[in-house]
């Protein structure tokens, strides 16, 4: 059953030109999201700053006292949004974990397709080990990313084996196959056809659709994980290809988290204004990071 603000979301939702729709345009999308990002109020953090990560735009937040990073990746389905839409999860997850994070701001299709955004997390993530000391982010590195974001920091966990402590994936956007019950039965807000548009966006040809670095279920490098926290929605189309990652790295012996939200949509991590479960969300996801320093 939704959660009345998950219901209230779907009814605002319900008017919106979809991303199928001819006349859509990525470039307004993602100038409104820019636009509602910047209402948003947003919590002071000891040192917030843009950093240039090798040519990857990021932004740094380092709460006082922190004692690691955690790579933050968002979420957009490769196409939308940016560290400034991201700038409130950002601070809240900086402030929740007492971890520094670095937002890492990867190029986007359709300007940019694969491998253009795995390519750009490894660029920022060699440049986060070069200079870690100077930039006073020694500790443990950890990385979480949301939707496809999350497809990122899993794609960015399985190139860098033994790189991170730990990995986060808030209802990952994993398989281009599309071929789960929950995209009939939980087609709230995205339904199989919106989500294979994301993926036309992303991958440059066909063969790229079946590549580990797209498709991350397909790897067999899941076994090299770190001690992984997968979050879905009850109600979300990308939930069961998160919970069958969930079931795959129990099997291989991963150490494993995998937490359903009840009533939950797809996205509500990120709204907290709307979702009073983003906060206990981003609390259980600082536990899980602090817990594997």
């Amino acid at each position: 059953m939704l959660t009345p603000q998950a219901r209230a979301a779907l009814d605002a939702m319900a008017g919106e030109m979809p991303v199928t729709h001819p006349s859509f345009d990525i470039e307004a999308d993602r100038a409104a999201a820019r636009k509602l990002a910047a209402r948003q109020p947003k919590e002071p953090v000891a040192v917030v700053r843009d950093v240039d990560a090798d040519g990857v735009p990021c932004r740094l937040y380092v709460p006082e006292g922190a004692d690691g990073v955690v790579v933050l990746l968002h979420g957009g389905g490769f196409v939308f949004h940016d560290v400034d839409v991201y700038d409130a999860a950002a601070r809240r997850l900086a402030n929740r974990s007492g971890l520094a994070v670095l937002s890492v701001d990867y190029r986007r299709p359709p300007e940019h397709r694969f491998p253009a955004a795995p390519d750009d997390v490894d660029t920022a993530l060699a440049w986060l080990a070069r200079h870690a000391a100077e930039e006073g982010l020694e500790g443990s590195v950890s990385v979480l990313g949301d939707s496809a974001g999350a497809n990122l920091a899993l794609v960015a966990a399985l190139r860098n084996p033994g790189r991170f402590a730990a990995v986060v994936l808030i209802y990952p956007f994993l398989d281009p196959e599309a071929d789960y019950e929950s995209y009939r039965t939980e087609a709230h807000g995205m339904d199989a056809s919106e989500g294979e548009w994301y993926w036309r966006q992303y991958a440059a040809s066909d063969a790229d659709r079946s590549h580990p670095d797209l498709a991350p279920l397909r790897s067999d490098r899941l076994h090299t994980l770190p001690p992984t926290l997968v979050v879905t929605g009850e109600h979300d189309p990308l939930r069961d290809e998160g919970e069958r990652l969930v079931g795959e790295l129990a099997e291989l012996g991963v150490d494993v988290v995998g937490t359903r939200y009840l009533g939950q949509v797809h996205g509500f991590w990120r709204h907290f204004q709307v979702f009073p479960q983003a906060e206990p969300l981003t609390r259980q996801v600082a536990g899980f990071l602090r817990t594997h320093l």
